[in-house]
């Protein structure tokens, strides 16, 4: 690649990312703008929106909600997406490619028509939107975050290491406690943090699914039309960003040293 080719991917390189992470930036700025207004230049520096956040009744309610509903799915995933992992990377069985079209499916869906598909069910079974729905509702595509991290961590893992344990008088459990659970024990922690930020951002499945419930998206979806609550909504788009982002970069920390697991499958 000559010299010119270089500057030029890294001047496209440079301005994707400005278009990317600038207007995040500049809801974190305006979060701490003394104006209360999302202005430019911000007016000075205050803490005064983030104190007044605190002690809003509405906004904090709503977030402890969003954390509720992610933790709710993500542990739901977490269990489901394994058990799916382990069914098609260790069993051989008719149909097999079949669960993981199924496991990874919903996540293809828009989200309008998932959310739609849920609150019909839900109308149909009886049961209450709310809490419980908006879990449900969120563990149906969270799983696949799960799935596809521990189906690549067990594919990448010698089978032989499992037999070895067995050869050498292991039963069941304890060849899972101390050879394949630390084998994919970061991938696991990655797939829940993944699922968790995914979930917790989410809006459209839960409009269709909480009923009369907040979530922390849905509240700045409803204020942000109001002017009087823009400095508020600022420090929750600054939050929602933080759960979003920090989540992703620990699992991608964890996921990133991967590829030295001994062996190879599939």
């Amino acid at each position: 690649m000559d010299r010119t080719a270089r500057i030029l991917l890294r001047l496209t390189t440079a301005l994707v990312l400005l278009f990317i992470y600038v207007p995040l930036g500049l809801v974190i700025l305006y979060a701490f703008n003394s104006s209360g207004t999302s202005a430019w230049p911000p007016a000075g520096f205050t803490t005064q929106w983030v104190e007044d956040a605190l002690v809003n009744t509405g906004l904090r309610q709503a977030f402890l909600t969003s954390i509720a509903a992610a933790l709710g799915a993500s542990s739901i995933a977490l269990v489901l997406g394994t058990l799916a992992a382990f069914a098609v990377a260790r069993h051989h069985f008719f149909g097999r490619e079949t669960i993981s079209f199924v496991v990874i499916f919903p996540i293809a869906l828009p989200g309008i028509v998932t959310g739609m598909a849920l609150s019909t069910t839900f109308a149909t079974t009886g049961l209450p939107l709310g809490l419980f729905a908006i879990v449900v509702g969120h563990a149906t595509f969270c799983i696949v975050l799960v799935y596809n991290n521990v189906i690549a961590r067990l594919r990448r893992t010698a089978r032989s290491l499992e037999e070895a344990s067995a050869d050498l008088g292991a039963d069941t459990w304890q060849t899972f406690r101390h050879v394949t659970f630390p084998t994919i024990r970061t991938a696991l922690i990655a797939g829940f943090l993944l699922a968790f930020a995914l979930s917790f951002d989410e809006v459209i499945v839960t409009l269709f699914t909480a009923g009369g419930l907040k979530t922390l998206p849905i509240w700045i979806f409803e204020s942000f039309r109001l002017a009087r609550q823009v400095s508020l909504v600022n420090v929750a788009g600054m939050v929602a960003i933080l759960l979003s982002v920090v989540p992703v970069l620990i699992a991608s920390r964890l996921t990133s040293g991967a590829g030295g697991v001994t062996g190879a499958r599939g």
